[in-house]
């Protein structure tokens, strides 16, 4: 019986099965992958995927917050789906992998939401 609850497909996935998955384009092209959810502590809602992209075994690596809005899971390539072209990936605000971005300053999540016309997980704009 737990093995059916197991396999049965639903539309809940553990935050550790999303970590590592595949970011790709809409044409399949892999990004990155995510390195992390942060997930809002008052609404328990997912606000942001930090996408992992670039660099060489870990060296040279950023990392972009990207509002969870913006991810479309994709069943045919078993990852999420991000339709960013090239320029506007390298305009989006990052960090390096050896960094933090500051999750209290609300002006730097609101910059985030301006550049990918989403308007903010806590309301307004």
């Amino acid at each position: 019986m737990a093995l059916d609850v197991m396999t049965k497909p639903h539309q809940l996935i553990a935050s550790d099965r999303v970590e590592g998955t595949a970011v790709r384009r809409p044409n399949g092209a892999r990004i990155g992958h995510i390195e992390r959810l942060m997930i809002d502590k008052i609404s328990g809602k997912v606000s942001y995927a930090v996408l992992s992209f670039g660099g060489f075994l870990g060296i040279g690596t950023n990392l972009l917050p990207l509002p969870w809005g913006r991810l479309r899971y994709n069943t045919r390539f078993e990852a999420y789906e991000l339709d960013i072209d090239e320029g506007e990936l390298k305009r989006a605000p990052s960090f390096r992998a050896d960094q933090d971005f500051d999750w209290g300053d609300r002006s730097q999540e609101a910059e985030l939401h301006r550049h990918y016309g989403i308007p903010p997980y806590w309301g307004g704009f």
